[in-house]
């Protein structure tokens, strides 16, 4: 590490490191899910029931739909989720969780929590808590602003960029 005071790094350089080594340490404990990290975000706002349609996943997710579609049916391949019929619109499906989904979801969000714990090891756990709390603010804002961006692929570029 360089013997250059901190404060003279950019945000931004800031966020790419950060984006760097995030993405390497949760590739490494996601394993051979499909999709990766974008399959593990999916995975995980399925199992909250909160967007329970594809559209509704496309759009939290920030994913285009068709991208979603190969998406979830990936997942569904692997009996991770599975499509049903929406009792209350039968033009719908919900993307539902099946158990061995919850299952490895349980696992995956413990290893990926121990992982982001090693990766924010310089702070305490209650900063660790105000860290993680405020980007999450800060990214939802940012979702508010410019729906339209895919965040997955804003990240993918950044680091196809070298940060």
């Amino acid at each position: 590490m360089s013997d250059e005071p901190v404060a003279n790094h950019t945000f931004g350089w800031t966020l790419g490191v950060l984006l760097r080594a995030y993405q390497s340490t949760v590739v490494t404990v996601i394993g051979d899910l499909p999709h990766g990290q974008r399959g593990y975000q999916t995975l995980a706002a399925v199992v909250s029931g909160r967007h329970p349609t594809q559209l509704a996943l496309a759009s939290y997710l920030g994913i285009d739909r068709t991208v979603l579609t190969y998406l979830v049916d990936d997942l569904v391949e692997a009996g991770l989720v599975e499509r049903r019929l929406n009792p209350n619109d039968r033009r719908q499906r919900r993307i539902v969780a099946t158990d061995k989904g919850e299952r490895v979801y349980k696992e995956l969000e413990r290893r990926v929590s121990e992982a982001e714990d090693h990766l924010l090891g310089a702070l305490s756990p209650d900063e660790r808590t105000a860290f993680k709390d405020m980007l999450q603010r800060t990214a939802c804002a940012v979702s508010d602003i410019e729906p339209a961006k895919d965040p997955c692929q804003v990240a993918e570029e950044m680091l196809s960029d070298g940060g």
